[in-house]
């Protein structure tokens, strides 16, 4: 099969397409695309899941084969190798040399083998050790703004040879790698999609300096900024989708749908417009706007939403707690 042809991807129940095989490539690289998803082009005699097509199956993360970046030249961060397993409740595994270390939210840990030295440190681990107290004090600060522990966890290889740590998504989602010495030097992501990077990233936070994205911008008034040179790991609920916006391209975005964007990309909120649109359409009285040059992650599933439907269905909050679609639910009538 050619490169050249063009695509078609069955996604939620509908036909997505005609795309070309670098987009599913590139959405196969992020992780914006399961090895399940059908795929088809003129040619095939059926839907066939992406990860039994040759074309796209070698760029799917193998279970044996660890990720290895390309080696930056004066990469600050320690250069770390990964894989991630499992579709829809996922996990990554850092594979680090001697030597070498991963930072992470406190929690986040699922296994590690014997090399593995874990330590707890005050502030986001970005410096070793050199930026004094009130360097320390700056980073934890701008951790408890975020709502996050004023503590990471850092998991080192003290052993010899390869020592791996393994970390879990906390909900069902993606696992998103991102490099971000490809990426410009930073990040700028929701607070609760950071999981786990390479000793020497910076977690800070971002501002939304504009006064209306402070007073409405719901979660995205206090960002995570994730800045330096190496490799870090996002988590976003549902599916992933990525844009690269073009200088003046503007995308409308529910602002809990956005996991991560670019610095240059300019955040804005709109109000929804209309009266009867905003009290009963369901979807809140303001809307995102990014504006490009840049690229943005969204998600399909944010966990607020998640959540709200979860306490929705809650007996003591109101929820009915028939069967749905059966019989017997229907005669009982919800109790």
């Amino acid at each position: 099969m050619s490169d050249t042809q063009q695509w078609y991807l069955s996604m939620g129940g509908h036909q997505v397409g005609p795309v070309s095989a670098q987009k599913i490539i590139s959405n196969i690289q992020n992780g914006s695309m399961q090895s399940g998803t059908f795929v088809f082009t003129p040619g095939m005699t059926d839907w066939t899941p992406a990860g039994q097509v040759p074309l796209f199956a070698k760029y799917f993360t193998s279970a044996t084969a660890p990720v290895e970046l390309p080696k930056v030249p004066g990469r600050l961060a320690h250069d770390i190798d990964f894989r991630i397993f499992g579709e829809e409740l996922q996990f990554v595994e850092v594979e680090l040399d001697p030597g070498e270390s991963a930072v992470a939210e406190a929690g986040a840990m699922m296994y590690m083998t014997s090399g593995i030295e874990m330590d707890t440190i005050f502030g986001d681990g970005s410096a070793d050790g050199g930026s004094g107290l009130v360097g320390k004090l700056l980073g934890a600060g701008k951790r408890l703004l975020t709502g996050e522990s004023l503590f990471m966890t850092v998991f080192s290889n003290v052993g010899n040879g390869k020592q791996q740590v393994a970390f879990a998504a906390p909900y069902a989602g993606r696992i998103v790698p991102m490099d971000l010495a490809a990426l410009g030097g930073a990040i700028i992501c929701q607070k609760d999609s950071f999981l786990c990077a390479a000793r020497g990233v910076s977690i800070g936070i971002a501002f939304q300096r504009k006064i209306g994205v402070g007073l409405f911008g719901g979660e995205g008034f206090i960002m995570q900024r994730l800045e330096g040179d190496g490799l870090c790991f996002v988590h976003a609920g549902g599916t992933i989708h990525s844009f690269d916006l073009a200088p003046g391209q503007t995308i409308k975005v529910d602002t809990g749908c956005i996991v991560a964007l670019q610095p240059s990309v300019n955040y804005d909120i709109q109000y929804i417009g209309k009266i009867r649109s905003a009290l009963f359409s369901g979807e809140g009285l303001f809307y995102a706007t990014l504006t490009g040059p840049g690229k943005v992650w969204l998600q399909s599933l944010p966990f607020s939403r998640l959540a709200d439907r979860i306490y929705k269905a809650i007996p003591s909050a109101g929820g009915s707690t028939k069967e749905e679609g059966g019989i017997l639910g229907t005669f009982l009538g919800g109790r």
